[in-house]
């Protein structure tokens, strides 16, 4: 019997040959793999969407979508760090109205600033945060448009902070005006000793073009201090990095002497062997020096005057004895002739003479020495031969003051650099402080000059009397201009004495008070290297 039931559907297959049933199947197998195909992708492509996402979310620049207005469709979490908003904050904000006013008036007047090409735009400019300050952003948008229409569809932009870099490039743009201004002479050099940099001051100088030139190391230096750029300061620039030092350099009217600092470059993008001239024009500073080396020589020519006044007795004295010895020979001699006596008797008393001229002659050419005006030139020489010319001129005012003048060089004493005049100066002037200490001074019976060898390449002079000496509230101020104990003192005495050794490389001081009475000073001077200790050293 068939069945009847209304919902029973009829078998179909058994209407179907064998042939397509197989199509059948074969068409649900496609269907069901192109299926797993599709699901496939869609995962794949849902995956590398999560992937951007994620890498969106986790870059520390801001990536964004905006409407054609700005608005904001999307912002990334680099929000927060960057502007100090979260994400949804933005969503609806237009970017524009966060724009500084100058900068958004570039990005809607186009200007130069703003790179533009083929739909990606590139701009910095400043970004207001949430707490009000700007944010210096550098962003490179891409415009989607429809492929259709062409109409403007959204902007895709990536934001980062380049407020290190803005402030970084406007410090350099800062020294790079500086250096472009300043008065010095500044130079460039790269390893093949070209210039490819000269400020105004060098080009000034150097009479360069202000762009290109093919200027070179030996353009801008005389010979003399080529040598010494190529032998001394570049090798010392190559091993610790800079040097500094006097050079001279070419100028349109001559030489013009400079401090030159010699710096190479270092940091990241620098060029191996790349270094930096400053140069800066000392010939003020040069003239000024001779000009206070003359003032120098003047007061102290001006103290050796006023010495040789308060020697006027010892010069007498000086003049008078051999004066008077050669006026006995002579008279010895003319009573020979008188005498009858052969002429063979008259050659000691004019050998006498000859001899009583020529120490004359000696001790006049040493005082017109000792008055005379010139620079302090230190030059290696023999201690006790100074000291010997000092006692000399102030012998006779000892002898007529009663007071003992002793001497005790420690021998062997080295060469010391010393300007001869210079140092007999400081010593007659000691030596007559000295003796003014001990005039009228109970128990003052000498004073003692003593040098020894104080360091390896040192030699020390001390004065000693035995006068009062200088009360301690008073060390310190004898040596200022115009101190005087005596109402008939200048006070420039120990002052310029101080002078004249720190000029010859050594110095002057009063030793401490040491309770025996009496004042010490202590003049110190440079000695000679010892050559022949170094060669006997291993």
């Amino acid at each position: 019997m068939p069945d009847s039931t209304p919902n029973s559907a009829p078998n179909t297959s058994a209407a179907l040959s064998p042939e397509a049933q197989a199509r059948l199947i074969e068409a649900h197998t496609a269907l069901a793999a192109r299926c797993d195909r599709l699901e496939e992708r869609h995962r794949a492509l849902e995956a590398e969407r999560d992937h951007y996402r994620w890498l969106a979310e986790s870059s520390t620049d801001l990536i964004s979508r905006h409407a054609r207005d700005g608005t904001f469709l999307y912002a990334s979490e680099a929000a927060r760090d960057l502007l100090g908003y979260a994400p949804e904050e933005l969503i609806g904000i237009s970017a524009y109205d966060l724009f500084h006013p100058a900068d958004l008036a570039a990005l809607l007047n186009k200007s130069p600033r703003i790179y533009y090409r083929d739909g990606f735009y590139q701009q910095t400019y400043r970004f207001r945060a949430k707490d009000g300050h700007y944010v210096w952003f550098e962003t490179t948008s891409r415009t989607r448009r429809d492929p259709a229409s062409g109409e403007l569809l959204d902007i895709l932009c990536v934001s980062r902070d380049v407020g290190r870099r803005i402030r970084a490039e406007a410090n350099r743009e800062r020294l790079a005006r500086v250096v472009e201004s300043t008065t010095e002479f500044v130079l460039f050099m790269d390893d093949d000793e070209r210039l490819f940099y000269a400020n105004q001051a060098a080009r000034h100088l150097l009479q360069l073009p202000r762009t290109g030139g093919a200027a070179r190391l030996a353009d801008a230096y005389i010979e003399e201090s080529l040598r010494d750029l190529h032998d001394i300061v570049l090798p010392a620039v190559a091993r610790y990095g800079s040097w500094s030092g006097e050079l001279a350099m070419r100028g349109p009217q001559g030489v013009v002497p400079v401090l030159s600092v010699v710096m190479a470059h270092s940091g990241p993008g620098t060029e191996s062997g790349h270094v930096s001239l400053l140069n800066r024009d000392i010939r003020l500073r040069q003239a000024a020096e001779e000009q206070a080396r003359q003032h120098q020589a003047q007061i102290a020519h001006a103290n050796r005057l006023a010495t040789t006044g308060e020697l006027a007795s010892n010069i007498a004295h000086e003049l008078n004895q051999p004066l008077g010895t050669i006026g006995n020979y002579a008279s010895g001699a003319l009573l020979k002739l008188d005498a009858g006596q052969p002429a063979e008797a008259l050659r000691l008393p004019l050998e006498q003479i000859q001899r009583q001229v020529e120490r004359l002659g000696e001790r006049l050419r040493h005082i017109r020495g000792f008055v005379r005006k010139g620079q302090i030139r230190p030059r290696p020489m023999v201690l006790a031969e100074v000291v010997d010319a000092a006692c000399r001129l102030c012998e006779w005012q000892y002898q007529q003051a009663g007071v003992d003048l002793e001497v005790a060089l420690k021998a062997p004493l080295p060469r010391v650099i010393a300007d001869p005049v210079g140092l007999e100066q400081v010593l007659v002037n000691l030596l007559l402080n000295a003796l003014e200490a001990s005039r009228d001074h109970p128990g003052a019976q000498r004073v003692e000059i003593k040098a020894r060898r104080s360091g390896r390449r040192e030699v020390t002079l001390t004065v000693a009397d035995q006068g009062p000496g200088i009360p301690a509230d008073q060390a310190d101020s004898i040596f200022a201009p115009f101190h005087s104990s005596r109402d008939e003192g200048l006070g420039m005495g120990l002052a310029i004495s101080r002078t004249l050794m720190e000029a010859m490389s050594g110095n002057l001081r009063l030793l401490p008070h040491t309770g025996s009475g009496g004042a010490t000073f202590a003049a110190t001077l440079l000695a000679e290297p010892d050559h022949t200790a170094a060669l006997k050293r291993p």
